[in-house]
């Protein structure tokens, strides 16, 4: 019995190392606001918000010197409430396993951002805080900026800068349904040298997808005109052709061109300005918005920053979009129809 045991302890000490030779890490976000929202017609109210708080694990284990295995695990978390729109305390993000070769590039699958979705990324200055650029690219119920279930990804590596994405979602839902046609294609071009960023992406989803076929083209960019000043610049043009339960106004209201043009100015090291102003032009009649955002950032150090944002969006007679919409446990005001509506907010992002 003894040397059964000894047996037993030597073997589990013998595979300690073996776990250790992955690098796993723990990380997360916590982002909370407090926000005085105002629709210019009935609601006029200050909120608490937790802005796509997070946790995480990630990691990566070398195989051999070309070829890595990586892997993330990724969960929303709600700071200030128990659940987010009635449902669970937690919510898949950006979760997937791969591996990648330095020659040949990086192969994963599961569900995460779409290549068009990243692709906002250089000109994304309010991210996930009133007056986001999601809440005009991202308005209507056939939207993009997803992040899609069944998902595989090729990464191509990185050359002279530019990189690549190639992203197809297999089918949505749990499973494939038979003569169903729910498959997703999402691609972009990526560059990032010297003082230019730039993304161009393209996706296409097929009309059995519960919001129905569309398609769509994005380009961002940033460019640092000096050390202190970063201008950025947004276009994006969206098709919606629905589905069998879809009406023509619908179409029309969701079928859009956006963009917009914005600036970051360093005042100090760990201090910068920001504005942003953006236009959504829908085919529908007098549905079109338009939306201005200023703000201040003040990083505390390399985790924790604060800041401030005033943000507006003026509606047409038949548009009601808001600046707070997106990526936000308060979110559920939209009464602006033909209103000016307005935040203000200061928030706290704390990443480690």
């Amino acid at each position: 019995m003894k040397k059964k045991l000894i047996a037993i302890a030597v073997g589990t000490a013998m595979a300690v190392p073996v776990v250790a030779m992955a690098d796993v890490s723990f990380y997360g976000r916590a982002h909370i606001s407090v926000d005085y929202l105002d629709d210019g017609a009935d609601y006029s109210e200050t909120n608490l918000s937790s802005n796509s708080s997070r946790l995480g694990f990630k990691g990566n284990h070398q195989i051999n010197p070309n070829l890595e295995a990586f892997f993330q695990i990724e969960q929303q978390i709600n700071f200030t409430t128990g659940n987010s729109d009635g449902g669970t305390d937690f919510a898949t993000r950006d979760t997937f396993v791969g591996l990648r070769n330095s020659d040949l590039g990086a192969l994963q699958v599961g569900r995460f951002d779409s290549p068009f979705k990243v692709a906002r990324g250089p000109a994304n200055l309010f991210g996930d805080q009133v007056g986001d650029m999601r809440n005009l690219a991202r308005a209507g119920d056939g939207r993009f900026d997803e992040r899609y279930d069944n998902t595989i990804q090729y990464t191509t590596p990185t050359m002279g800068g530019f990189n690549a994405k190639l992203a197809y979602s297999m089918y949505q839902g749990e499973w494939a349904v038979e003569d169903e046609d729910s498959d997703a294609l999402s691609m972009s071009l990526n560059y990032a040298g010297g003082p230019l960023e730039a993304s161009l992406a393209y996706e296409k989803v097929e009309e059995d997808a519960s919001r129905g076929e569309r398609d769509g083209i994005r380009a961002a960019a940033a460019y640092k005109l000096t050390d202190a000043f970063k201008l950025v610049g947004f276009y994006q043009t969206l098709d919606y052709d629905g589905n069998d339960a879809t009406t023509s106004l619908d179409r029309d209201l969701w079928t859009s061109d956006t963009y917009g043009v914005g600036g970051e100015y360093k005042v100090a090291p760990n201090t910068a300005l920001k504005a942003m102003w953006m236009t959504r032009d829908s085919d529908a009649d007098n549905a079109d918005a338009d939306m201005w955002v200023v703000g201040v950032e003040h990083k505390l150090d390399k985790a924790v920053r604060v800041y401030a944002n005033y943000a507006v969006v003026d509606n047409d007679d038949n548009s009601e979009l808001v600046p707070w919409k997106e990526a936000r446990t308060a979110n559920n005001v939209e009464n602006a129809m033909g209103e000016k509506a307005a935040g203000f907010t200061v928030g706290l992002r704390y990443d480690f």
